[in-house]
């Protein structure tokens, strides 16, 4: 039911209640069967086991699972544990991931209230808010958590403070009159007072219309529950490489099996080489150093103030191409500043940041001292006597206690220099009529050191317009003619435009022995001193950081629920909004499909007034345009969409801990640059990620070639399978692993997001890995029948032989990939960690060949140094053969 259109004398009938007495005990129990209980509510949860085992599933684990068995049975222990032991690191990690990920609802039911004062059976009394049902008379006081949604009946100079459910700010003023209109979003509902919302003005009464699921958070929450989580082009990518390398790795081995067959060999030996080539082919190395580097790209993403909340986020940031971005706290600083002042024809900016009571006044590029203006100095030091908010220094930062817009007059009224100690001097406050609702103004009676008593005002321009008849003109009091009406209400719409809210300060002196016991009487005959116009102002590095996203082809979307004036204002400053956009309310998203919502999405450069349920949308059809989007935000209201985001992303500073726990990355300073930073950083891990694909699987090519054509030819196998496994493991490992370090490249962020359904082997890729993976093969062969000489007491030589020529090609071959042109393209010692790797590995390999323990185990023997200076030049041709191709394909 609409409540908000109800008369408050309707509500009474629909929900069959008693505003003087409230519900009876009776009365509660069957409302309580009739609606539960007034929580939220969890889906089904997974358990822990069913959890862990769901990480074995994969295609490419359960392949290798079946690997690891095969292995065991033919007494090739060594490579099953090794095996074993690799899925069980990435199931181990992939189970904490998603254990510590789905904490969104416990973190939401912490917003409700604790305990709420309702009205039973005739006596106020305090119960859990978990008991409240619908029809319950609830009141509330400034601080109080708001513990279901309710229908307001009476309100005293009530604030409430939306932003966790809106995004909005400033705290709404909240009234008892119905509301008649259409399609309101929440924001806009002046007598009703949300679940989780928070009492920062004044006092209410109301009556509780919907608890539980069908509250407002309910509602968030069921969204929670319901939003899908997206795969990120990384795993979709890797699912599909997987299946690919096992698809060859089958034809291989049965191609195998038959050609041997054929050729005379038992079927117990052709079985053991087709599994030694499925080995081969399937890099078992792969998903640890793919989760290696992630980690480390984490590690990369905490120095740059990011906190990486689900791995995979690492990479998919990489690939972003438009981010949703939350307008408060996230693009603004969630701090209302006094921007403009305006008295008496002239209008002055105001510098500084935040709550830092440090700044300038400025007439166009000139600063001002606020002492050459009288008029400035009245409407400062009068704004900060007739305010309660202060302002708290912890050592760090600086805090504010109490209402936003006071705070923004205060704050800039210390930026002139004044502080609350030094006016208390000077004036003595001996009266206050508090801010109403109704009458919009707020007053003092306060005395000099004269004792001369003056009545101080501060509220909406509009009203304090009608109750004054003179005004502060070039710092002479005049009398209020039409034309300073004029300029005045000029001075109010140019503000506007702007999106500043404005404050107007008056005074009026009291004549001796008179003393105003009504706000009516004090708040009359006033003389305007002027405007302060303030706004929760954009963060001075957002606007570079929109404009760098945009040269990497990122489209920057502004998603609000604050007013669409407001939205546009700030919008405009960042460089999001132009000409060419459009700008999307809520009411218009209501009546719009995401298919229709499809056609216009790419346009538009801002959404206001926005619901959950519409930010979902958005995020949706952005989604079916083939777009990976990054949404950001802070609130209760952020949290559905951040999760069904690809990426979602949470401030760390002012978030709520639903949006946290919703996300994929937390921001540690709640800048939009680091936004910028963390996308960097993501390219480039994807491109590292890249880079050590093409070297495991040119390796793994050259392993599985050099024994294919070995079974074609007829001869021995070149490598055991201990051999392989070896390679796969350390060999190919470490260096892949250094690989992931690779510092990035100077154009990472002149480049176009790759395409979302771009495959691993794209832009040339997989040519690379076959070309170099046949030429690794074809040498490691050649040297391995150079050894072998056709002798059968010359096996374990020419096996040694060929698995160190493999690994040396290889060990050179990694340097190739650090660049898509040459080897030479980059400085080979610029990745430290990579020549750590190198030589880590030439060291392992020397202790394989070299250490009589293991010469058994890996089946090697110690070769002398004229055989590494043939090994070392044949592993080196691969490297010539592709910089001279590549050479000849520039020259032409």
């Amino acid at each position: 039911m609409k409540f908000h259109e109800m008369p408050v004398e309707d509500l009474k009938k629909s929900l069959s209640t008693d505003f003087e007495n409230g519900l009876s005990n009776e009365e509660v129990k069957k409302r309580r069967k009739q609606h539960g209980f007034n929580e939220l509510q969890e889906g089904e949860k997974q358990s822990a086991l069913l959890l862990f085992f769901s990480q074995f599933k994969d295609f490419m684990v359960l392949v290798l699972l079946g690997a690891t068995f095969i292995s065991g049975i033919l007494g090739e222990y060594v490579d099953a544990i090794a095996i074993m032991a690799i899925v069980l690191i990435n199931g181990v990690l992939g189970f904490f991931q998603e254990r510590k990920a789905e904490k969104s609802l416990q973190a939401l039911k912490e917003l409700s209230a604790p305990q709420v004062t309702v009205l039973r059976n005739g006596e106020w009394e305090k119960i859990p808010s978990k008991e409240v049902v619908p029809g319950d008379i609830v009141k509330f006081t400034s601080g109080d958590r708001i513990g279901a949604d309710l229908r307001i009946i009476e309100a005293k100079s009530l604030e409430i403070e939306e932003s966790a459910l809106t995004g909005e700010s400033v705290p709404v003023e909240k009234n008892v009159s119905p509301i008649r209109e259409q399609k309101l979003s929440i924001g806009d509902m002046h007598n009703m007072a949300f679940m989780g919302t928070l009492v920062t003005r004044g006092s209410g009464v109301g009556v509780v219309v919907s608890v539980g699921m069908k509250t407002a958070m309910g509602q968030i929450a069921d969204l929670l529950q319901t939003a899908e989580s997206m795969m990120t082009p990384l795993q979709r990518r890797l699912e599909e490489l997987g299946k690919i390398l096992i698809i060859a790795a089958l034809l291989l081995t049965a191609l195998v099996v038959v050609v041997g067959v054929i050729q005379g060999h038992d079927l117990y030996t052709m079985f053991f080489a087709g599994v030694s080539l499925a080995v081969a082919a399937i890099p078992e190395g792969l998903p640890a150093i793919v989760t290696v580097a992630l980690s480390l790209g984490v590690q990369k993403m905490i120095k740059r103030k990011a906190i990486v909340r689900k791995l995979p986020a690492v990479e998919t940031l990489g690939c972003a191409s438009v981010i949703c971005s939350d307008k408060t706290g996230t693009m603004t600083q969630n701090k209302m500043t006094v921007t403009k002042l305006w008295s008496g024809g002239k209008t002055w900016d105001v510098t500084g940041q935040g709550y830092e009571p440090r700044g300038e006044f400025l007439q166009g590029e000139r600063s001002v001292q606020i002492k050459e203006e009288k008029a400035f100095q009245q409407l400062l030091s009068f704004g900060m006597l007739c305010n309660h908010a202060e302002l708290k220094y912890d050592g760090d930062q600086y805090h504010l206690d109490g209402d936003p817009t006071e705070g923004a007059m205060l704050i800039a009224a210390m930026k002139a220099g004044y502080t609350r100690d030094s006016l208390q001097k000077q004036f003595r406050i001996v009266h206050e009529f508090p801010f109403d609702s109704d009458r919009k103004m707020m007053s003092v009676v306060v005395e000099d050191p004269n004792g001369k008593k003056f009545v101080v005002t501060k509220g909406a321009p509009d009203v304090l317009l009608k109750v004054s008849d003179s005004i502060l003109y070039d710092n002479k009091l005049q009398y209020f003619s039409d034309s300073h009406r004029k300029t005045v209400v000029g001075a109010i719409e140019s503000m506007a435009q702007d999106a500043l809210r404005t404050i107007a300060v008056a005074y009026r002196p009291l004549s001796n022995g008179t003393y105003p016991l009504h706000e009516a009487e004090a708040e009359k005959d006033l003389t305007l001193i002027g405007l302060q116009g303030m706004i929760d102002p954009p963060r001075p590095e957002v606007r570079e950081a929109v404009k760098e996203c945009k040269k990497a082809g990122i489209q920057t979307v502004m998603i609000t629920g604050d007013h669409v004036s407001t939205a546009k204002a700030i919008a405009k400053q960042l460089g999001i909004l132009s000409s060419q956009h459009i700008v999307l309310e809520g009411h218009q998203l209501n009546d719009m499909s995401v298919e229709e919502l499809e056609d216009v999405v790419e346009k538009t450069a801002v959404f206001a007034r926005v619901s959950p349920e519409h930010k979902l949308k958005i995020v949706k059809a952005f989604q079916n345009r083939g777009h990976i989007v990054a949404m950001t935000g802070d609130g209760v209201n952020d949290a559905p969409a951040i999760k069904a985001a690809d990426i979602g992303v949470a401030m760390g500073i002012t978030g709520t801990d639903v949006a946290k726990e919703a996300s994929s990355l937390v921001l540690l300073d709640d800048n939009f640059t680091t936004i910028k930073a963390a996308i960097e950083e993501g390219r480039n891990i994807y491109e590292n990620i890249r880079k050590f694909i093409r070297y495991l699987l040119a390796s793994n090519v050259g392993e599985i070639l050099v024994m294919l054509f070995a079974m074609l030819l007829a001869l021995p196998l070149p490598l055991v399978p201990i051999q392989i496994l070896w390679v796969n493991l350390v060999t190919d490992g470490l260096p892949a692993m250094a690989l992931g370090l690779d510092p990035s490249e100077d154009d990472v962020m002149n480049r176009k997001p790759r395409h979302p359904k771009e495959g691993v082997f794209a832009r040339g890729l997989g040519w690379k890995v076959v070309s170099r993976g046949f030429l690794i093969g074809l040498v490691t062969l050649i040297a391995f029948m150079i050894a072998y000489q056709g002798q059968d007491d010359r096996l374990a030589y020419a096996q040694t032989v060929a698995f160190a020529t493999l690994v040396m090609a290889q060990l050179i071959h990694v340097f190739d990939c650090r660049s898509d042109h040459s080897v030479f393209a980059r400085n080979p010692f610029e990745n430290k960690y990579l020549i750590g790797a190198v030589l880590s590995s030439l060291v392992l390999m020397f202790i394989v060949i070299y250490y009589p323990p293991l010469q058994p185990v890996f089946h090697t023997v110690a070769i002398d140094v004229k055989d590494w200076l043939f090994i070392t030049g044949l592993a080196a041709i691969p490297t010539f053969v592709w910089v001279g191709s590549h050479f000849t394909r520039k020259t032409k």
